[in-house]
């Protein structure tokens, strides 16, 4: 059988970056795709207020896939070391602990998922209108999370060791037949949201059974046998050590956002609709992002275990520059084009509106990504995966959140009602940022994400440039991967 992993830790390394990166960013923009294809099939042939009962889940499903995702990193960052340090005893054994402890984790998922689907929609305050077809939508994705958490696991233990394309094929497949499973349920059996929601876990049940085959088939020391599975409690506690800061940032991150929702959700269903839409967008904006912060990840752990810091470093510069000429570009496209865009998400005229204003306000700011996502995949490769994680903590969610209370605090009607007539509240009309000027409070609240960036880029940019990383010498020996 032909090898499909790669060693980056010689070679062209704009070639590696390319060769790592394209394929997982056409993945996981077909997992945009079809996400895509749910809320457009949901928003056009569902009921109404099916797109914001679907999109507005969003932060609670992604709160319990990042605590569960987080691990993966783990996996990806001793894995990538130990296969840059060429140790084959020591890979089978990280690949049999991460398979063994997902389908662990799995059952902890699903029931814990279905515990908290329906207080969790209480506590963001989820409009009447949407409730039920919410809670549907959220049980059904929470009866079938397996199928993610051992793909994403499986598809991790591939990218450490240079294989980004046999989970690109995956992806593609399951994207298909999410589609023609969401035309078949929604369209032509009529089964609304839950249509959607069970389209998507049969989907992703498939790309994990696909990724296990591959596992089962593979001859080299990454390969999956049934036979040794076991969890080492050594490789369990790297993994988890470097993982857990991570589940803990996603985890809050996504926690914070529930009570984000909680603000937008004040603004109306229309807002809510319009966010969803919004929010379908704003994840392609991020594809090249996070393709090329997870190549920078993949090739910092092989370089760093093979004692090459320069190498490593010069792979972060390409990674930064690649991933700014990447987003500015879609930015643009996205600011020209930002109607037509969302005509394709949902055709409700006021959810169209407010998803425009969002994109106008939020989408300028999105360069400041590049940094904070590339400079964290970098730190997290030479296993430094705590700064990362308490800068993301303080920045998404408690800045946020008490920058949000403070907006709600001081945008009140009366203070709204003083600056109607200022220049700034007529050129936030004129701009199509706000609807009116009585909707002042509309845009300090959509600047929440933007804020949080800036500051995540500025704390990242100055912990990259203290880090061993960065003033690592050539051939020093680098510590075994242990969350700093």
């Amino acid at each position: 059988m032909a090898r499909r992993d790669v060693d980056m830790t010689r070679g062209n390394i704009f070639r590696h970056y390319i060769g790592f990166a394209a394929p997982l960013a056409l993945g996981l923009l077909f997992q945009q795709l079809y996400n895509t294809v749910d809320a457009a099939v949901i928003g056009h042939f569902g009921p109404p207020n099916a797109l914001g009962a679907v999109t507005s889940t969003g932060s609670i499903v992604n709160m319990m896939v990042g605590i569960f995702n987080g691990l993966s990193l783990g996996t990806g960052v001793v894995l990538s070391q130990a296969y840059g340090a060429h140790d084959e005893g020591r890979i089978s054994r990280v690949v049999h602990t991460t398979i063994k402890a997902t389908l662990i984790l799995c059952v902890i998922a699903t029931v814990v998922g279905l515990m908290i689907a329906r207080p969790a929609l209480v506590w963001m305050k989820t409009n009447p209108e949407h409730m039920a077809m919410s809670t549907t939508y959220l049980m059904t994705y929470f009866a079938g999370i397996s199928g993610l958490l051992i793909y994403n696991m499986g598809s991790a233990i591939l990218r450490a060791v240079g294989d980004s394309r046999r989970p690109l094929y995956f992806l593609i497949f399951s994207a298909l037949l999410n589609t023609g499973l969401d035309f078949l349920f929604v369209i032509a059996f009529n089964m609304g949201v839950f249509g959607v929601a069970l389209a998507t876990i049969v989907a992703q049940g498939a790309s994990a059974l696909l990724v296990l085959e591959v596992l089962l088939r593979e001859p080299h020391a990454y390969g999956l046998r049934l036979k040794e599975l076991r969890i080492d409690r050594e490789e369990l506690k790297r993994i988890f050590g470097l993982g857990l800061p991570s589940s803990i940032q996603q985890g809050l991150t996504s926690f914070s956002n529930v009570f984000v929702m909680r603000y937008v959700n004040e603004f109306g269903a229309a807002c809510t609709d319009g966010w969803g839409a919004y929010n379908k967008l704003d994840m392609f904006l991020m594809v090249p992002v996070m393709a090329i912060a997870q190549a920078s990840t993949t090739f910092v752990g092989q370089n760093w275990g093979a004692r090459q810091p320069e190498r490593a470093r010069q792979g972060v510069r390409y990674g930064v520059w690649m991933s700014l000429a990447c987003l500015l570009t879609l930015a643009a496209v996205m600011m020209i084009f930002t109607e037509p865009l969302l005509h394709i998400i949902t055709s409700d005229e006021n959810a169209i509106t407010y998803g425009a204003r969002f994109i106008r306000i939020i989408t300028p700011f999105y360069v400041t990504i590049c940094f904070n996502q590339l400079y964290a995949g970098a730190l997290r490769g030479v296993g430094s995966a705590k700064a990362p994680m308490f800068i993301f903590l303080g920045s998404f969610v408690l800045f946020r959140q008490v920058y949000l209370f403070l907006t709600d605090l001081i945008f009140t009607p009366a203070v709204v009602e003083a600056l109607q007539d200022s220049a700034f509240t007529t050129f936030l009309v004129h701009a199509k940022l706000i609807a009116d000027k009585g909707d002042l409070a509309f845009f300090p609240m959509a600047l929440a994400f933007p804020m949080g960036w800036i500051l995540a880029s500025a704390l990242l940019i100055i912990c990259y440039r203290r880090s061993k990383l960065f003033r690592a010498q050539q051939d020093e020996k680098p510590p075994l991967a242990i969350a700093k």
